[in-house]
């Protein structure tokens, strides 16, 4: 047993786990605190992984070689690809899990994990470096927990999720904890601001948790997985699910409306005992009420937990409404008359550090070798968490090795677009990552996440060579079969029944099958099913149905990915411009005051960077362009 080591990891939730698996998978002796064992990854809201943008993200996550995709594909109960009416860019994978299989099965990984070992307490304080010079920042240096124990490495990552200082709330009662049944932290955020981190307060809600016996489930309108389920992980070492179960569609009246109501005056939202900001794009049902005041009915989600639990979680009534008023209103809607509860819904206040304190490799500004990843940062979801926690771990792994950091770029990944989000503009609500703040989602779809990002895994060493293996088998596999499709021609008797059915114009002579596929109505499946040689290649070749797939988006949308490249290229150009880390931007009278307070506060490292503060105007970085010689 000891006390010292490279990497300390305090938080056990998705981006604890996340962290401490890549930091110790690729060699660091790395250690995980946390204040509850059998609760890693817990999910303490939905019991769901992915989503519009967040399936992307996790997809990017099994890419680089982290642990979400490949634990939640094996903890499946439901699947669902998201808005397969809309373009691919729009694609969203979306798993519904068994929470407590989710847990256990992050609980297995990491004990197996080489170099990754665990104590269970909880942090109260920061150790940091006593002797530097006059000017130098402090130097992380370990960490002391509330059994006394002082732990020591080069590096930590804080990912105390909704801890730090948690107060949740029912009504007019209040009670301190980091979620329900466990006890908040304390001494962590009083040290951070006596060193000088600037410290907010930050609001998110649960809902109700309903005990099933009590639904009358002839009532409600159930909701199925696809059919031909997909998975997360790009591994075919894990499957899809089996045996999905049913979700269920609900519906508020204008009745339970009014019943809600009735809890207005003791609703800690309303009467100014909550003073945290919360999530706007995901309200309570009381903001709701109030943001919506003349809607009628509101449509919710009753959704499993799990297959051996009685226990459902119902999506879209999260509140801090008293419970006798949750209690009533639920008994107002059709299959609900005699429900039971497991426990109320709640709202929780906590600290977080606005992230603009920190580099795009996650390291805190004031503190050398000190971390910020999850909620700590001002985010929400467990998909962002994951993806932060993700990239800290490889950089306290790669600072210790003396390598530089591995830094995202926002047409590289929904990762990149999260942590420039967060770094460069900061957050005024919790954060949570959607399709439309990519400018490059054409670029960043589901289907090539391993394409943009196994080769980054690969070169940092984090992707194992089995995953290596199957990359490459699969990456070969497009190739072949795009190669094919651009080469081989097809006559008209062999697709006219088919251009047909579609209600797609004949071909008048033989064309490319590329060129044919490139139709809107036209799909892949439908060519394989008439062009016999076609269908002979795959076979032949063994080309998987995902590599089927990501040539069928490569031909469709070819001219809009060859334009987005085009933006990037030249929008890159800005990211290759750097500023020295000292730079005075207030001595330059010819940028605007905002652009030289924002500049200042920020410190961009490049004119990339710079240009996406707010309030950095294109003329600000005309200034700053001319300046550095360009």
């Amino acid at each position: 047993m000891t006390t010292n080591y490279d990497v300390i990891v305090v938080g056990g939730g998705h981006a604890g786990c996340e962290a401490a698996a890549a930091s110790a998978n690729l060699g660091s002796r790395t250690l995980l605190i946390t204040m509850d064992m059998t609760k890693f990854a817990s999910m303490s809201c939905n019991p769901a992984v992915g989503g519009v943008a967040k399936g992307q993200i996790v997809r990017e996550i099994d890419a680089l070689g982290g642990q979400m995709g490949v634990i939640t594909d094996r903890a499946t109960i439901q699947f669902r690809m998201l808005n397969l009416s809309k373009g691919a860019a729009m694609w969203s994978p979306r798993a519904q899990c068994d929470k407590a299989l989710f847990s256990a099965l992050w609980r297995q990984t990491l004990e197996n994990t080489p170099n990754l070992y665990l104590w269970q307490d909880s942090v109260v304080d920061l150790l940091f470096d006593e002797e530097r010079k006059e000017n130098q920042k402090p130097h992380i240096r370990g960490v002391r927990t509330a059994f006394g124990v002082e732990f020591t490495a080069d590096a930590v990552i804080l990912t105390n999720g909704t801890f730090l200082g948690g107060l949740m709330h029912v009504g007019r009662s209040s009670a301190e904890g980091g979620r329900a049944g466990d006890a908040a932290s304390h001494g962590v955020s009083e040290k951070l601001r006596e060193i000088g981190f600037e410290v907010g307060r930050m609001k998110t809600g649960t809902p109700v948790r309903i005990d099933a016996r009590t639904v009358n489930f002839d009532a409600l309108e159930p909701q199925y997985g696809d059919p031909q389920p997909a998975k997360f992980s790009f591994l075919p070492t894990t499957s899809a699910v089996e045996n999905q179960l049913p979700c269920y569609l609900v519906y508020t009246s204008s009745e339970v409306h009014d019943t809600l109501r009735t809890g207005f005056a003791d609703s800690p939202l309303f009467n100014g005992t909550i003073r945290g900001v919360g999530p706007r794009y995901c309200p309570s049902i009381e903001d709701k009420l109030r943001t919506f005041a003349g809607k009628d009915s509101h449509q919710l989600f009753l959704e499993p937990e799990g297959r051996d639990t009685h226990e459902m979680y119902l999506n879209g009534f999260s509140s801090s409404l008293p419970w006798q008023v949750q209690v009533a209103a639920l008994q107002q809607i059709p299959g609900m008359e005699n429900v039971h509860i497991y426990r109320p819904g709640y709202a929780i206040e906590y600290d977080y550090f606005p992230p603009t304190q920190l580099f795009h490799s996650l390291e805190t500004k004031l503190v050398d070798g000190l971390y910020f990843a999850g909620q700590i940062n001002g985010t929400t979801g467990y998909e962002e968490a994951a993806a932060q926690g993700l990239m800290a771990g490889i950089n306290a792994h790669r600072r210790r090795m003396g390598e530089q950091p591995l830094v995202l770029h926002r047409d590289q990944a929904y990762i990149g677009v999260l942590i420039d989000d967060l770094v460069t503009k900061g957050v005024d609500e919790p954060y949570r990552m959607f399709t439309s703040r990519a400018e490059y989602r054409i670029l960043l779809r589901q289907d090539n996440a391993d394409a943009r990002l196994t080769p980054v895994g690969i070169e940092i060493g984090l992707v194992t060579a089995e995953r290596a293996a199957f990359f490459e088998q699969k990456k070969s596999a497009v190739e072949l079969l795009k190669n094919f499709m651009h080469g081989q021609s097809v006559a008209p008797s062999e697709i006219s029944a088919y251009l047909e059915s579609v209600g797609s114009a004949p071909i008048l002579q033989s064309r490319k099958l590329d060129f044919v596929l490139a139709r809107g109505e036209v799909t892949l499946s439908g060519l394989v099913g008439c062009v016999e040689s076609l269908r002979e290649f795959i076979v032949a070749n063994e080309i998987s149905q995902e590599a089927q797939s990501e040539v069928e988006i490569l031909i469709k949308y070819r001219g809009y990915i060859e334009r987005e490249k085009l933006i990037a290229a030249k929008l890159h150009r800005l990211e290759n411009i750097f500023i020295p880390a000292d730079f005075d931007f207030a001595s330059m009278q010819s940028l605007t005051m905002e652009a030289r307070q924002k500049l200042t506060r920020i410190r961009p490292s490049t004119i990339g960077e710079a240009s996406r503060i707010p309030g950095v105007s294109p003329a600000d970085i005309n200034v700053l362009l001319v300046y550095f010689g360009r």
